[in-house]
């Protein structure tokens, strides 16, 4: 988690310091939907490298987002979810998703500029 002196004055620049980024968004966007192990992450973001997965998963972590079990088997299974506090960034998320719906239907319905 963040030190006391490591948080922004502005509750806003807090909460994007912890998901600003494109990747922590739609990382904590599937794990909305249930948990998931880190390959099946890695596939179904394109475009995502190991390495930026790993440091944002291991970020999320360390900030108390979302949790990492393992499992005691062979081979050992990893599985992401969202920690309580992840969870309580949905209503974040689900206005972020009906706004994206709301402007790309605005966009859908323009008609379209002269040339």
């Amino acid at each position: 988690m963040l030190t006391k002196e490591e948080l922004p004055a502005c509750p806003v620049a807090t909460t994007v310091q912890l998901i600003g980024s494109k990747w922590k968004l739609l990382i904590i966007r599937n794990l909305r939907m249930r948990s998931w192990r880190f390959n099946e992450l890695q596939k179904s973001l394109e475009g995502i490298s190991q390495k930026i997965l790993t440091d944002s998963l291991r970020s999320m972590e360390a900030d108390g987002l979302i949790t990492r079990t393992i499992y005691a088997e062979v081979p050992p299974r990893v599985e992401y979810g969202l920690s309580p506090l992840g969870e309580s960034m949905k209503p974040i998320l689900d206005a972020m998703e009906q706004f994206g719906h709301s402007y790309q239907e605005k966009v859908r319905t323009q008609p379209k500029a002269a040339d």
